[in-house]
């Protein structure tokens, strides 16, 4: 088995079957990521492009997609929402979904358009590890704790 150091930050809530984040910036303002174990599992990615601003998203579905060694792969939203905002940045960096996925490598930002129901399909806190590391087993890959 492969080994991976996990790095979840504790503020964000996760989509643990999709592999992605979501920030609440404000209650009108949610900044979204692939984690790093999402990152980890799918290898580099040479081109990430979210959807449109102003293009209506919902949480499970397509917010985006990156492009990878061999395939193309569906980014999806961890909420549903709005786009407002796309992390042009990405455009001539994608390595920036690599190198700090919870911070420049962000994805896209959302007006949410369900938060607190939605918020009950996302895991947040101390059970973040448990969980990331039950789907890092699926993949062959144990988590050290840090």
């Amino acid at each position: 088995m492969e080994r991976f150091a996990p790095d979840f930050p504790s503020d964000l809530l996760y989509h643990v079957e999709h592999q992605v984040w979501a920030r609440v910036d404000a209650p009108d303002l949610v900044t979204v990521g692939i984690t790093a174990l999402g990152i980890r599992l799918s290898g580099e990615v040479y081109m990430c492009r979210a959807k449109p601003v102003g293009t209506a998203v919902e949480q499970g579905r397509s917010i985006g997609v990156v492009e990878l060694a061999k395939s193309i792969v569906s980014v999806k939203a961890p909420l549903s929402g709005t786009v407002v905002e796309a992390n042009a940045a990405l455009a001539q960096r994608p390595e920036l979904v690599h190198r700090d996925p919870y911070g420049d490598g962000w994805i896209a930002r959302l007006r949410p358009a369900a938060l607190e129901a939605e918020r009950a399909a996302l895991v947040s806190g101390p059970a973040v590890l448990a969980a990331m590391a039950g789907h890092a087993r699926l993949y062959r890959i144990e988590m050290d704790h840090a």
